[in-house]
């Protein structure tokens, strides 16, 4: 629709966003990083516009400029500077006080009071023009009034309520009258000021007429005399005193100067001062005098002032900055007035403008930072090409090209040119300035209004239009702060010729309303220029200025940019020509026009350019109207690019997206809403020491509602910030690049949105807090809390984690209010969620309504009603559970645990552990052994500290159930109570919770009830790591108690084999017979695996007998234990850990020569080797060896019988141990070494002590007879001699005799031979060859063997 220098889509089919994508509104979930990515937009948007457009100064001061008159003229309507907005006439009433001819009358005006002042005679009226009829009026005093001023009072003087004061003017005296004031609703919801007038009391007669009056900001009031030119001083203060009158007035003209310059005599009546000007941003003051002298002036000291400076000879001065201007000669150069600029923030700083007589303007400042001196630094020449007002009625728009913005080089204008020459009275305000001069005709007045142009002055991304023959080149995206050309621009200002009513008698800027407050930069934030109202437009009203002639008070708006757009669109509706729209956006710049249509088509509250209520409304926009803005929104925005950057050496490449006008359109219009309070505090410091809010509501209303329009009108359209198919001009799909830009758009604009949406909620919440006492509320908070808030700023409150902390701290503390009112929470958080949801989240509000619910339950007698209310509390503490702090939660279990609601203290803080660990990453942690520097360990910690809450909680049941005491008032049974609890913990399906309940558990002793139990998750918590002997002692038992005996017997030899622990050989010892009883208790057929059980059993059991031989050995050794060195160390190993068979033999039994545990090792290895035993048994009975190791004493120096005796004493216990065992008791050498000794002591050892004691050793006697058949019969050495077989011979008598016995005794249990098989027949057989072979002098071995027949014949 709008086709420009840009391809464009056409224009009907996205009005209603069909066949487009929607964008998804931003989630509920906080995503502070997108929003403070956001907000960096925001910031990037206030730095653009603080560079956009340039200060006065600077553009006063370019380089080579010192005189200039750039202007542009337009004939066209929407173009004006200003426009006249309506006339309010003088009331009738008034003209009833003209009832003669002879009156002197008097008008001015009082901006600050909303009040016209008009003298009649001696009347004053004070006429309310807001109101438009009322009247005050003032008559207490005799004299013609011929001037009216309105000044600050000095403090302290008078009552608090008195504001300001009255100066009233006469020819002999010059009075005083305090006025207070008030706002009260006025008309068309505007408010109005009610004013009061107090006496003073405080007057001076004076002997000229005053005029010019000003005051100054600490409240002293200077004035010229209008008869000898002095500048008057009017002193007053509270008392009388020594040293001065309560009023006075002071000449300094004439005394009180202190001058810094030589005093040349009083002032001269052709050089009279004829206007004094305060300068409040400077503490100075300025005067005039008719003959265009300058003087400047400060305060210094109680009654005096200093003269700082005096510029004369501006007439010259000015020809030299603009030499050859006709506007400059002799006769018209007269100044008429001096305004006061603001301060700007460079260092080329203009302070002050003079104005004369055909609108040249003087501008003064200090050149530099060191110089105070005031100089002239510019010369502003008046327009040469002004259009008669008469001309510029019935403007005709040309048909020939666009003439915006070129200036008076540009359109022709055709018309003859008018020249200003007779201006009298001059306002100016923040870079506007207006003058009057009479009119052509008697009754009007031509008004020249100039402004600047920022479409020449502003670095706006703008493309001024071409010259006629010229084609449009294509649109150009300049970046902000990157000035072209020049360094810095030429001034250059619309100017305009307006027609009004009347005489002007005085013109004035309205104030500011109060609303505009909202676009005061904060200090923190980069801040446009006071020119720059393309900044402020969308924040304030635009800027005013009331001129007062006879006829009535007249209100002259500026026209905005805001306001040329709407008259364009307008115009475009009427006319269906979009080439002025075509040129706005060229002069204006694309990304500053779509921030302006978004404006339009939301409806800023600072639309209209009349009235501007006190609140501020939504502008009501024509349909239509708006549908065309957001059409020439989309069209003009145009897309974003792809611009690829490839990194030098690699093969990867990237880029940056460069936006589309829509998004910088949508970014600057957000970013200007919320400038006045994204980086000012939330609050400030307020009266008895607590805190108030920084930004009035009212501020806060406006910019909420300007953003909640611009945020519905989007969620109405929004296919405003997508692509549609024809935006590719001939391109049927997108190249990827171009995705790629769209992709990086839509992710911006949905974070800009995201913010949007926080920013309205945030300003709900503080507008929430203030209706709450915010003060009130913060004091409450926690000590940090407080400080966090008292630096808190809006743009930390909507984007910062600091913000979400302090917003949900006070919340609660909204809430407990609530509570503690006995007031439901219902309403409140509902109030909460339906205007700022993510300061209150569905999450928050179940959090509220479960406490309340709790202290239902609390309050209430009823225990079914108790139980329904602390099951609806735990459901939604449970559904609120993700944003619960844990010293909540801590308080909340308090609360269960005292109400004895088991449920609610073990399931909410077994939740909750799932909940802060979302991701299981503790719960990993814990599994992978908690390994030391690791970031989960956070995560770990945090289900901890719900799990010490729920032992806690079992603690507290637990005690209560003991304590009788407990009992008495509860609702529950402290014992149901209790056992409920452990069921509710024990069905728990958290192993990390069961683990460190079982630890708690074993702790506290009550270990054997944890194994009756036998839970789900003990077996896999008393296997895990770390492992201790506890653990690993109540694991056999769970497999015992489990059926499980096997597994049992595993762990039992797992611990007697550990390395790990310390634990007593004697311990060890025992774990392996309880390993070894286990294992044999496995069922034969459990699982298939009986081979693998019986192998296992073997080497338990072998195992076994090495420990036990290790302990023998060890206490065998102990007595040695405690020898230093090696020895010692070496002794105590044995009793730490397990040795095997080998490493005892190696080295224990050799090394200390042990020779019974030897023999022991030998038996249980079943080694058989007769030359390692062989020699062990011979030391027994070798004579002469001392063996200081052994049990065995050495045989020598003892006789023969007790030798044998101790041979006995040990031969006998080895034996019984040992025997069968060959590889620990060879048994034929052991019986030959005892008949060798008896044969050697045959006079001392008696006959059968050999034999005798191999049956002691448990040797059968048919075995130990075989043997000593053996060597009867064998001719071996001892035994070929007659003597040592005879003596043999006595030997075997005495056993069989005592075989025989055995025999014959009735079968006992510890009967070694059985009657039925004792070999009768061949024993009789021996017996005949033993007798036969006997020599004759062995009577008592002969009566023996006899003996042993009779027996045989008579029992068998």
């Amino acid at each position: 629709m709008f086709q420009s220098t840009a391809p464009s889509s056409s224009f009907p089919k996205s009005i209603n966003g069909k066949g487009t994508q929607h964008t998804p509104s931003p989630t509920p979930l906080l995503d502070l990083p997108a929003l403070q990515s956001a907000s960096r937009v925001l910031h990037d948007q206030f730095v653009k516009d603080a560079q956009a457009v340039p200060e006065l100064g600077e553009m006063l001061t370019t380089s080579g400029l010192q005189s200039s008159a750039a202007y542009s003229v337009f004939p066209d309507d929407y173009r004006v500077p200003f426009q006249k907005r309506r006339l309010v006439r003088i009331p009738e009433s008034l003209f009833q006080y003209y009832n003669t001819t002879n009156v002197t009358t008097h008008m001015g005006l009082l901006p600050e009071l909303d009040r016209v002042w008009i003298t009649i005679d001696q009347n004053l009226f004070l006429w309310d023009y807001i109101e438009g009829q009322e009247l005050s009026s003032f008559s207490d005093q005799p004299d013609v009034i011929t001037h009216v001023a309105l000044v600050k009072p000095k403090p302290g003087v008078f009552i608090d309520e008195i504001t300001s004061l009255l100066v009233l003017c006469t020819p002999v005296s010059i009075l005083l009258i305090g006025i207070s004031v008030a706002d009260v609703p006025g008309p068309s919801n505007r408010t109005r000021k009610e004013i009061k007038m107090y006496a003073t009391d405080m007057s001076v007669p004076c002997e000229v007429e005053m005029s010019s009056v000003a005051g100054t900001s600490d409240g002293r009031i200077f004035m010229t005399g209008v008869q000898d030119g002095h500048l008057y001083e009017l002193h007053y203060q509270e008392k009388e005193g020594w040293f001065g009158k309560r009023v006075q007035l002071i000449n300094h003209s004439v005394g009180g100067v202190q001058s810094l310059l030589p005093r040349l005599g009083s002032a001269k009546a052709e050089d009279r001062m004829t206007t004094v000007v305060s300068d409040s941003y400077r503490n100075l003051f300025y005067t005039l005098t008719v003959n265009n002298t300058i003087s400047v002036y400060r305060t210094n000291g109680d009654k005096a002032v200093q003269h700082l400076q005096t510029i004369s000879n501006l007439y010259k001065l000015a020809q030299d900055k603009a030499p050859g201007s006709p506007a400059l000669t002799p006769k018209s150069f007269s100044i008429i007035s001096l305004h006061v600029l603001e301060p700007g923030h460079s260092q080329y700083s203009a302070q002050l403008m003079a104005i004369t007589t055909n609108g040249v303007r003087l501008f003064f400042g200090t050149s530099s930072s060191l110089s105070r001196q005031l100089q002239l630094l510019h010369v502003r020449l008046p327009p040469s090409n002004l259009i008669h007002p008469d001309e510029a009625l019935n403007p005709m728009r040309p048909p020939s090209a666009p003439s915006y913005g070129l200036g008076q080089q540009g359109q022709q204008i055709t018309n003859r040119p008018y020249l200003v020459s007779t201006l009298d009275i001059a306002a100016y305000e923040a870079g506007l300035t207006i003058a009057a001069q009479p009119g052509d005709t008697e009754d009007t007045d031509f008004l020249l209004c100039m402004s600047p142009d920022l479409t020449r002055i502003g670095n706006l991304g703008q493309l001024h239009a071409p010259a006629p023959q010229m084609q449009p080149p294509q649109p150009q995206y300049n970046t902000y702060g990157a000035v072209q050309g020049p360094t810095r621009p030429v001034l250059t200002e619309y100017a305009t010729l307006l027609t009004i009513p009347g005489r002007t008698w005085a013109m004035a800027p309205v104030p500011r309303p109060p609303l505009a407050a909202a676009a005061i930069t904060p200090s923190d934030c980069p801040a446009p220029t006071l020119t720059n109202e393309l900044s402020t437009q969308f924040s304030e009203p635009s800027r005013q200025f009331m001129i007062l002639t006879n006829v009535g008070l007249t209100f002259l708006a500026k026209r905005r940019a805001l306001d040329y757009l709407q008259a364009v669109i307008e115009e475009y509706q009427v006319e269906g020509n979009a080439q002025p729209l075509i040129e706005f956006r060229d002069s204006f710049g694309r990304d500053q026009t779509c921030a302006m249509l978004l404006a339009i088509a939301a409806g800023n509250t600072f639309l209209d350019i009349g009235e501007q209520s006190y609140i501020g409304t939504i502008s009501i926009v024509n349909p239509d109207l708006a549908a065309v803005a957001r059409q020439a929104f989309y069209d003009f925005g145009e897309r974003p690019i792809w611009t690829e950057r490839t990194t030098y050496g690699t093969s990867e490449g990237s880029g940056t997206a460069t936006f589309s006008g829509r998004r910088e359109g949508l970014a600057l219009y957000f970013a200007r809403l919320v400038r006045p309070i994204w980086k000012a505090k939330v609050v400030k410091p307020g009266p008895f020491g607590l805190q108030e809010p920084n930004i009035s509501d009212d501020v806060l209303v406006v910019i909420q509602k300007n953003l909640f329009a611009l945020k519905e009108m989007l969620d109405r359209n929004p296919h405003l910030f997508h692509s549609a198919p024809g935006d590719h001009a001939g391109v049927r799909s997108a190249a990827a690049t171009e995705q790629e830009a769209w992709k990086v758009e839509q992710a911006s604009v949905f974070q800009l949105l995201s913010l949007l949406s926080r920013t309205i909620e945030a300003i709900s919440f503080i507008l929430l807090l203030t209706d709450h006492r915010i003060g009130e509320l913060i004091a409450q908070c926690d000590v940090e809390v407080q400080k966090t808030f008292q630096t808190l700023t809006f743009e930390q409150l909507v984007t910062d984690q600091s913000g979400v902390n302090v917003s949900r701290a006070l919340v609660n503390v909204v809430i407990n209010q609530q509570i503690g009112q006995q007031i439901s929470v219902d309403t409140i958080s509902e109030v909460l969620q339906q205007r700022c949801g993510s300061f209150c989240s569905t999450d928050d509000v179940m959090l509220y309504k479960a406490r309340e619910n709790v202290r239902k339950a609390a309050e209430t007698k009823n225990p079914a009603e108790r139980q329904n209310w602390l099951a609806e509390s735990l459901r939604l503490f449970t559904k609120g559970a993700r944003i619960m702090e844990f010293e909540k939660l801590r308080e909340i279990v308090g609360d269960y645990q005292q109400l004895n609601y088991a449920k609610g203290a073990i399931e909410l803080p077994l939740y909750c552990a799932q909940v802060f660990d979302i991701d299981h990453q503790g719960q990993d942690y814990w599994y992978s052994g908690c390994p030391a520097n690791d970031p989960r360990a956070e995560f770990w910690q945090r289900r901890l500290n719900c799990y010490d809450l729920v032992l806690d909680s079992l603690q507290v049941f637990e005690d209560r159930s003991d304590s009788a005491a407990a009992q008495t008032g509860s609702l529950e049974d402290p014992q149901t109570v209790k056992r409920h609890a452990y069921e509710l913990a024990l069905a728990s399906e958290d192993e990390m919770f069961h683990s460190t309940l079982y630890d708690w558990l074993i702790q506290r002793g009550f270990s054997d009830e944890l194994l009756e139990m036998r839970p789900v998750y003990l077996e896999a918590h008393l296997r895990r790591e770390p492992a201790t002997v506890e653990k690993y002692q109540l694991l056999w038992q769970f497999y015992v108690k489990d059926g499980q005996p096997l597994r049992a017997a595993e762990v039992l030899g797992a611990l007697a084999d550990s390395t790990e622990f310390d634990l007593p050989l004697e311990a060890r010892l025992e774990y392996l017979t309880l390993a070894v009883g286990n294992a044999k208790s496995h069922p034969v057929s459990v699982g298939g695996k009986h081979e693998t059980a019986v192998a296992f059993l073997t080497e338990l059991e072998e195992k076994l007998e090495v420990a036990q031989v290790q302990l023998e050995t060890y206490h065998a050794l102990l007595p040695q234990a405690s020898q230093p060195g090696e020895v010692g160390a070496k002794i105590k190993l044995l009793s730490k850990a397990l040795f095997n068979i080998t490493e005892l033999y190696q080295g224990y039994a050799v090394p200390f020569d042990l020779p019974t545990i030897k023999l022991l090792i030998l038996h249980v290895s079943e080694h058989r080797d007769d030359n390692i035993v062989r020699p062990i048994w011979n030391k027994l009975f070798e004579q002469g060896e001392k063996h200081k190791l052994m049990y065995f004493a050495a045989m020598e120096g003892l006789e023969p019988a007790a030798a044998a005796d101790r041979i006995a004493s040990k031969v006998i216990p080895l034996g019984s141990r040992f025997y069968p065992s060959e590889s620990a008791f060879p048994l034929r050498h052991v019986a030959s070494l005892l008949v060798r000794f008896a044969l050697a002591n045959k006079a001392v050892v008696p006959f059968g002590w050999a034999p005798r004691i191999l049956v002691q050793c448990g040797v059968p006697h048919a075995e130990v007879w075989d043997i000593l058949h053996e060597m009867y019969e064998s001719q071996i050495p001892p035994f070929n001699e007659q003597a040592n077989v005879q003596h043999l011979s006595s030997d075997i008598a005495i056993l069989l005799t005592d075989w025989l016995e055995e025999a014959k005794r009735p079968q006992a249990g510890g009967a070694r031979t059985v009657r039925g098989e004792f070999p009768v027949y061949r024993i009789d057989q021996a017996v005949d060859q033993y007798l036969s072979e006997l020599a004759p002098d062995r009577t008592e071995t002969k009566v023996a063997y006899e003996n042993i027949k009779r027996q045989l014949r008579r029992n068998w």
